[in-house]
């Protein structure tokens, strides 16, 4: 059965401009929530042992450092304390044993995580730099193996997907720190698989039907691969869900980046990559 996804291309194109326009003014406007890692600062992960002792009390104990609170997993409470930039080693140690000292016996300590300014600038960097060589080595890998029209489409939709990931973490929230470079990463070299996958399949082809119309040719390529295409992705969400249920707090937000780039990756090789390789006369490029 050949479904016609080439009838949708126009569709596909003013869904994929109006998620790029809406990523790009929710990164100018709200930006990205940096994880202690990046961004700097003192990171608690708290149990409660006094009884009846909230976490509304531990807002309020300490509201001269306006810290952040987050419950995890029902019990412990996540507590994150910024730092000024210029703050020493000696000043964040300070503010460690004051925020020990303000929360007393009440409060059992499971993880204490201190990163300088100057640290989290360094890792900014880092996970800057590590995302711009991804790019650019998938972008040359495309390049090498393809050529023409295959590699615009895969360079269009691999900026696409990055594009997109940065604006998923800029809408919901979610704290952007090493983790989330690392889902980035793992999910763009995920949806250029399966580009490469679809890309194969329509150069055999193109190389088979000589006078076959190209959509036509496109739509029958896309429709052989679409049951791998979508038991993988199937696979994967169900792996993700199963960590956005039991995974615990760290896991869960690493799940739902992941199953959103999975969803992301599909959309991007089925809609997009295939669908600007029409415009290219891929016979003559052979």
């Amino acid at each position: 059965m050949v479904l016609h996804f080439m009838k949708y291309r126009k569709l596909s194109y003013i869904i994929s401009g109006a998620l790029v326009l809406l990523s790009v003014i929710l990164l100018m406007t709200r930006g990205l929530n940096y994880g202690i890692d990046f961004s700097g600062g003192i990171a608690m992960e708290v149990t409660p042992v006094t009884e009846n002792y909230s976490i509304e009390q531990m807002r309020g104990a300490l509201s001269q450092f306006k810290p952040e609170l987050q419950e995890v997993d029902g019990k412990a409470v996540l507590i994150r304390v910024g730092l000024s930039k210029g703050a020493t080693d000696v000043e964040q140690n300070e503010r460690v044993t004051q925020i020990k000292d303000i929360l007393g016996e009440n409060v059992q300590y499971s993880q204490i995580q201190v990163v300088g300014p100057k640290i989290g600038g360094e890792l900014i960097r880092g996970g800057i730099l590590a995302i711009l060589f991804a790019f650019v080595m998938m972008a040359i890998y495309v390049w090498i193996r393809y050529k023409g029209g295959y590699a615009i489409g895969a360079f269009c939709s691999l900026f696409l997907d990055f594009i997109l990931m940065f604006g998923f973490f800029s809408a919901t929230g979610l704290e952007f720190n090493q983790t989330a470079i690392a889902v980035i990463l793992t999910g763009i070299g995920y949806s250029i698989n399966d580009k490469v996958v679809n890309y194969d399949r329509i150069d055999e082809n193109v190389k088979k039907y000589h006078k076959m119309p190209m959509d036509e040719l496109i739509d029958l390529s896309v429709s052989e691969m679409l049951r791998r295409t979508m038991l993988t992705s199937v696979s994967t969400l169900l792996a993700m869900i199963g960590l956005y249920i039991f995974g615990g707090q760290v896991l869960r937000e690493f799940a739902l980046a992941m199953g959103f780039s999975v969803v992301m990756g599909t959309f991007t090789s089925i809609f997009i990559s295939n669908m600007i390789l029409y415009n290219f006369n891929l016979r003559d490029e052979k």
